[in-house]
């Protein structure tokens, strides 16, 4: 996944310090649930009026629902209990289990600076900031489950048969793109222009692959936005796999007699095309299978569009621009926000669906344009194109 530093381990405390930060805190939240803990904890909103029998009220302010929240809260327990010191609000009550991943949540989620989130909820900022952490922390080391590549058969013959019909593009494993963390960075720091990219923005790059779903599969992510999308699939862990036919060495499909199709991902005009990524026909002069070809691609191709408008949109720490992040952390907030962004399709979580459908999730970055071309991809891409416009022999 890129230059992200591995897990330290944390020393474990004693029974008594868990005691405390599990507690109650601001309101019973582990006896008497979440809704008594909502109740007392929306009063610290500003601009929120208390209601705990308003579930509006709570998937506004965090756009996920109350279960999805008691989910992540379970992942996180055992990490975000087990501390050396107590965190607390500014008039000394302990933060519960429940107002810790309240504030991350509320920080991840808003992109709100860490004063602004500290001021409505009655902390300090650096308060904040340690707990947000701490969570990612957490979730590294526990959500790695909602994001991996399938790893049973029956779950990729399930993700071909969806992708197929969306534009009917047949053994198709998933969809490939990039979007931009874009940052801001002192430019007297000459140490600040390994982060300017081509449309001269500090920016990190991530790269995706998702399902029909919109759901993350693989990330790559720490590099510097300037760095080209074909050399970065390239230098990637799953393009190595797929090399080494680790990866995408599934069941072909027949597609007429003698005629049979490999697993294979999709991605834009950005990568190279390979016998296992196809991406579309270059040119103005295409032939009729051709452009139709290029139309089902492209509607394909909008699933990962749209999952990284979703991301960034959900999770809007990192959808704007970052004020001067911590450039070996940054990845790591990066994935924990694809975990989350999985886990509420795991959940089936609808929480979240008054934010707009978009396909802009890089819309100041112009369409790269990659010319290597491997021979056993054009042979597969062309086998692709007939099978699609009807041209291909029984």
């Amino acid at each position: 996944m890129g230059p992200i530093r591995g897990y330290k381990k944390r020393k474990k405390t004693d029974r008594r310090t868990e005691e405390n930060a599990s507690g109650s805190g601001s309101g019973s939240a582990e006896k008497d649930g979440p809704l008594d803990w909502w109740d007392d904890f929306s009063k610290r909103i500003n601009g929120i009026q208390s209601s705990s029998k308003s579930l509006d009220k709570f998937e506004h302010v965090f756009r996920i629902s109350r279960r999805t929240f008691n989910h992540i809260c379970s992942l996180v327990k055992e990490d975000m209990v087990a501390k050396s010191r107590d965190f607390t609000f500014l008039n000394g009550k302990v933060l519960s289990l429940h107002d810790l991943v309240a504030v991350a949540l509320r920080r991840l989620g808003s992109g709100d600076s860490l004063v602004t989130v500290a001021d409505s909820f009655g902390l300090n900022h650096s308060t904040v900031s340690q707990v947000t952490w701490r969570f990612v922390e957490a979730m590294e080391a526990r959500g790695l489950g909602h994001l991996k590549w399938p790893s049973s058969e029956s779950k990729i013959t399930e993700i071909k048969s969806k992708f197929e019909k969306i534009r009917g593009l047949p053994n198709c494993c998933g969809v490939i793109d990039t979007t931009h963390i874009m940052m801001l960075l002192p430019s007297s720091d000459p140490a600040s222009n390994v982060w300017l990219d081509h449309e001269k923005n500090h920016s990190m790059v991530l790269q995706a692959i998702v399902d029909p779903e919109m759901r993350f599969l693989d990330i790559v992510t720490g590099w510097p936005g300037k760095m080209k999308d074909s050399a970065l699939f390239q230098t990637s862990n799953f393009s190595k796999m797929c090399e080494r036919e680790e990866r995408l060495n599934g069941k072909k499909v027949q597609l007429s007699e003698g005629s049979e199709i490999r697993e294979y991902i999709i991605g834009d005009s950005g990568f190279p095309l390979l016998p296992y990524l196809i991406v579309p026909y270059n040119g103005k002069e295409l032939s009729e299978p051709e452009a139709e070809f290029n139309k089902r691609h492209s509607a394909t191709q909008m699933v990962a569009r749209r999952a990284l408008a979703r991301l960034k949109e959900m999770w809007r720490i990192i959808h704007g621009v970052m004020w001067r992040p911590d450039k070996h952390r940054l990845p790591r907030i990066i994935l924990v926000c694809c975990m989350l962004h999985n886990i509420i399709i795991d959940m089936e979580d609808e929480a979240q669906g008054d934010i707009p459908v978009s396909e802009e999730h890089d819309s100041d970055y112009q369409q790269q344009i990659c010319e290597s071309v491997d021979m056993e991809g054009v042979e597969v891409r062309d086998k692709l194109c007939l099978y699609l416009s009807g041209r291909l022999p029984p």
